[in-house]
């Protein structure tokens, strides 16, 4: 046992074959414990020195400062309003620029999802009128759809014309619905579920749908059942007195 002076700090004793490194901590005159044992030879800690410079090149930044603050020492709170209406007026513009661009791009990819020229007028169906009896009603296949153009009687114009508007789920006159009172064009599909109504059929002696028995007047307006809507009017014309283009 080896006896060690009492200075109040910490000594390091090593062993004769130098591979045990024993660490003690004297304090007071009270020895205590070691607190560091280690079994491995013994190599000295690597140790680093931080040295302190002070040439570091600092980058200069003039070329890409505002000619209002060229100067890094001086105070910049004169030209703040200026600087913020210039950066406020080019984040404006560009905002802008790009809605437009934007708008454009949307506007044209819509219209590639939709029908060219060429395809809409050969949905376009040419109907001879003179094939039509009075009070019948014939059926063409126009854009996937039934198309319905009926030769309305005298007396089933008089009936329409005077039925009380106020009176009906979709207000429409009848007037507002053809362009020649004895010619009634309609798309043949009920506005409830999309079946086909049935001609000369029905309460009103118009339309009737078999599917959930909605009834249609000889204008096509709806008058009883389910149905929300009237039945729609397509776009035509008249070619003369004979012919009508629909589509």
């Amino acid at each position: 046992m080896e006896s060690y002076p009492d200075f109040g700090t910490t000594f390091t004793h090593y062993s004769r074959n130098a591979t045990e490194v024993v660490s003690f901590e004297m304090h007071a005159s009270v020895l205590y414990l070691p607190v560091v044992s280690s079994a491995v030879p013994f190599r000295a800690a690597p140790a680093s020195v931080r040295c302190v410079h002070n040439d570091v090149a600092v980058p200069d930044f003039s070329a890409y400062r505002r000619h209002d603050v060229q100067d890094a020492n001086a105070s910049s709170q004169g030209s703040s309003d200026s600087r913020k209406g210039f950066s406020y007026l080019m984040t404006a513009a560009t905002g802008v620029a790009t809605a437009y661009v934007a708008k454009n791009v949307v506007t044209q990819f819509i219209s590639s999802l939709s029908a060219s020229a060429d395809v809409l007028a050969l949905s376009k169906i040419e109907i001879k009128l003179s094939d039509i009896p009075e009070g019948k009603n014939m059926a063409f296949k126009w854009r996937g759809k039934p198309l319905f153009v009926r030769h309305r009687t005298q007396a089933e114009i008089s009936q329409e014309a005077e039925v009380d508007v106020s009176q009906l789920r979709d207000p429409q006159h009848d007037l507002d619905r053809v362009q020649k009172p004895e010619w009634v064009i309609l798309v043949g599909v009920c506005t409830h579920l999309g079946c086909v109504p049935i001609a000369n059929a029905g309460d009103y002696g118009g339309y009737y749908c078999p599917c959930h028995g909605s009834h249609y007047d000889a204008s096509g307006r709806i008058r009883k059942g389910p149905a929300p809507l009237n039945l729609e009017v397509p776009v035509y014309q008249f070619v003369g007195d004979d012919t009508v283009v629909v589509g």
